[in-house]
């Protein structure tokens, strides 16, 4: 390839920096997953051209600047997700101990930056039986077949995909792979992996605070609430609405909608998305005392600012409507959180409107947790 002429001037070292600079920013953003595709796009944004092979940057110079990305946006929150993650990893390793399972990738590194997942390298023949362990965990999960071409040779690789605290990606091996020694794509050398003990002393030397045992325990008997956001929504599926009030028909697709509607206008405000999503779950339990039954359900799962907004958005509607008693409008009115109220009724009443484009369940909840994890 020959060297675009706008940089000829232009040192090679910095243009080293620049692309990796520009790379780094992509992947970070999620906007490229590839280092290869990253550095390229990357390189024809800055030289508008072609680049000397010489003045690419290494993935190793990308996954660097990637973690200055993460330090300068994420602070100290990313040195605490790293523990939370590693607790994670370990606590699923010791699931699927039968599996021999291996933690590999940033969460054992520590290069871990928004969005990143924990990465467990798994030994069976048989992806049932993995499956059959996610299972009675309770944990809902994908599988997937990629297929990859490298060196002339083609190979199927099975992945696991599901969310529990965080997301997870599980990659099976045949069972007499486990001690087979993997190359690293980004320094060709053999990756650092932890068994279920490596990784136990690693959490003692990092964080020899904590209690281990106890922590774990406590992590296991840990209800997932996003699991119960959802154990609550299925249901509302069947919950026809009256065609007078909701012509859209039933109480889920209303609350897809809702939330849709909310997170156009408040798309970082977890305890508002939360309530437009959750509003209507006693729905499905308790038709004639629907807000009452939905706050029960979700005690213990929601903030005090998130059950407010659910327990008053009957209230915001009928204030809407000009139905509402003066002292009541004004106990709603001295509240703090009155506009996300209104804000909330707006969004309630425009969530009515048949055949519109609304979120599954899926992503709605995958955007609230991905919320919860980069924002705290």
């Amino acid at each position: 390839m020959g060297l675009v002429s706008a940089q000829a001037n232009m040192p090679s070292e910095r243009l080293r920096r620049r692309i990796a600079f520009e790379a780094a920013r992509l992947m970070y953003a999620r906007d490229e997953s590839e280092y290869f595709r990253a550095k390229m796009k990357a390189a024809r944004r800055i030289c508008r051209g072609d680049v000397k092979p010489s003045d690419l940057p290494s993935n190793r110079e990308i996954r660097d600047q990637i973690q200055a990305f993460a330090r300068m946006h994420e602070g100290e929150r990313r040195t605490e997700n790293l523990r939370r993650m590693r607790l994670a990893a370990l606590r699923l390793m010791r699931v699927l101990r039968e599996f021999r399972p291996r933690l590999i990738g940033s969460t054992l590194t520590g290069h871990i930056r928004k969005g990143s997942d924990i990465d467990l390298h798994l030994f069976s023949d048989s992806t049932e039986a993995v499956r059959a362990a996610l299972e009675a965990e309770g944990l809902v999960h994908d599988v997937e077949h990629k297929r990859v071409r490298k060196a002339g040779e083609e190979r199927v690789f099975t992945h696991i995909h599901f969310d529990d605290e965080f997301p997870f990606e599980l990659t099976l091996y045949a069972a007499n792979l486990a001690h087979y020694v993997f190359k690293s794509s980004v320094t060709g050398k053999a990756i650092d992996r932890a068994s279920i003990a490596e990784l136990e002393q690693l959490i003692e030397r990092e964080y020899p605070g904590v209690p281990l045992e106890q922590v774990v325990l406590e992590a296991e008997n840990r209800l997932d609430r996003f699991q119960i956001y959802e154990m609550l929504l299925l249901p509302l599926e069947r919950v026809k609405e009256s065609p007078a009030y909701h012509p859209e028909g039933d109480a889920l697709y209303h609350s897809l909608q809702v939330f849709d509607l909310a997170r156009e206008e408040l798309p970082y405000d977890e305890e508002f998305l939360l309530a437009a999503l959750l509003h209507d779950v006693g729905k499905a339990i308790d038709r004639r005392e629907h807000v009452a039954a939905g706050l029960e359900a979700l005690d213990g799962f929601i903030t005090p600012r998130t059950a407010w907004l659910i327990e008053h958005h009957a209230q915001a509607r009928q204030l809407r409507d000009g139905e509402l008693g003066a002292r009541a409008r004004r106990r709603l009115a001295a509240c703090e959180d009155f506009d996300a109220l209104m804000l909330l009724a707006d969004c309630d009443q425009d969530g009515r409107v048949r055949g519109v484009a609304a979120p599954d369940i899926e992503e709605a909840l995958e955007y609230v947790r991905e919320l919860a994890t980069t924002c705290g």
